[in-house]
């Protein structure tokens, strides 16, 4: 099991990237996929038509969201942090992926940069 840990800066409040990150209607516009998603912690949730799925568990509005990732049948759980500064650019953003596969930590690192915050980027016009 790896972890991984990164910094990106989005031209946007913190504020806004969190609606993007956990409203449904916003996630759909920057993913381009249809997505489930909720504020309620123990809700599942579903991104990129399944492609990412798992389990909210923790929110503070504009600053915070963790998140179970599933990987199939593995012993520890897959978690994923992220926190949103404010920063003189827009928002600072921390994110903290933890115990991913082996087997998947280059998939899942090329994932977070081009598709994930890079899509999230591309959405707010960088």
């Amino acid at each position: 099991m790896k972890d991984f840990k990164k910094y990106y800066m989005l031209p946007a409040s913190p504020e806004e990237v969190y609606l993007a990150l956990t409203n449904p209607a916003t996630l759909q516009l920057w993913t381009g996929e249809e997505a489930e998603m909720s504020t309620v912690p123990g809700s599942e949730f579903s991104l990129w038509d399944g492609s990412i799925v798992g389990r909210n568990l923790e929110f503070e509005e504009g600053k915070k969201i963790v998140q179970e990732w599933y990987f199939g049948d593995q012993s520890e759980p897959s978690v994923v942090t992220i926190k949103l500064h404010p920063h003189k650019d827009g928002t600072s953003v921390e994110l903290r992926h933890t115990n991913i596969p082996d087997q998947d930590y280059d998939d899942i690192v090329e994932g977070w940069n081009d598709t994930y915050f890079g899509s999230l980027e591309e959405f707010y016009g960088e």
